[in-house]
């Protein structure tokens, strides 16, 4: 099987050393073909804070929340994301005896992306406004070959999600939907999106398992925290990817017990 796994950044902050996701990433990356992509949005807004420049983040009409990119936030994201998060991920990894080896959406092209001109918003008083879209891209393609090649020679992918835009600049890209978009190229058997919670929540209740159609529709029911994976879980399963799962990265075997469905919330075609 083809699986991709997205590494929250939540997780990373507080230290994937204190989970079991390297046990289960072995374990998979063993009998699979396996590509990790990555968050870090913790670690940038803390480096911002620490350099004196103040983190913004923005809602869109449709509730997604997002880091505003102008070029300074650009240059640090690039520094903290494609340096110092994916080096330690890459370092951790291969201290545990897998061999991984780290890489941008940048390098080969692997991820390219539509600057956005605009963005609309919604201000503090709940009024919609239209804002220079900064350093912030959509995927619009994705190449897969160095992956699969890399992949073919034995190497664990880690990938951060930055991505090159039409005019050789480099854009901040969501690491949901990027790992979906790679997902989706490769034609994944597996997309699994971890995070800080044990599962999807509607209305208070956890919800074990979905039809994409039925992921769709609650989209509207969901909050900032989570749209964006339901999204991006609706985005890969349109592009061929057959199941995505959603679960928490802690606990006793997370990704094992994900692919089995027994954790988590499993969206399929």
């Amino acid at each position: 099987m083809k699986i991709v796994v997205k590494i929250g950044g939540s997780l990373l902050a507080e230290g994937v050393e204190e989970t079991e996701l390297a046990s289960d990433i072995e374990r998979i990356a063993s009998s699979h073909n396996l590509v990790i992509v990555h968050g870090g949005g913790k670690d940038v807004t803390r480096i911002c804070e620490r350099i004196g420049k103040k983190p913004i983040f923005v809602t869109s009409p449709e509730g997604f929340r997002s880091r505003y990119t102008d070029l300074e936030t650009l240059e640090i994201y690039v520094m903290v994301m494609a340096g110092k998060v994916n080096k330690e991920l890459v370092a951790y990894l291969r201290r545990r005896g897998l061999n991984a080896i780290g890489l941008s959406g940048v390098d080969a092209g692997i991820l390219k992306a539509e600057r956005k001109k605009k963005l609309v918003i919604i201000d503090e008083r709940g009024r919609k406004r239209i804002i220079e879209g900064g350093y912030t891209g959509k995927i619009t393609s994705v190449n897969t070959k160095l992956l699969e090649d890399l992949l073919e020679l034995g190497y664990l992918p880690v990938v951060a999600p930055i991505a090159l835009g039409t005019e050789g600049e480099m854009l901040n890209v969501d690491g949901d939907r990027a790992a979906a978009y790679i997902a989706g190229a490769m034609k994944a058997d597996v997309l699994i999106l971890t995070t800080d919670v044990d599962a999807l929540y509607v209305k208070g209740k956890p919800i074990p398992k979905l039809s994409l159609e039925e992921a769709k529709k609650i989209l509207k029911d969901i909050g900032p925290g989570m749209i964006t994976k339901i999204y991006a879980s609706t985005e890969a399963l349109t592009m061929g990817v057959k199941k995505v799962c959603i679960c928490s990265g802690r606990g006793e075997s997370p990704l094992i017990k994900a692919l089995e469905g027994v954790v988590g919330t499993t969206i399929e075609r």
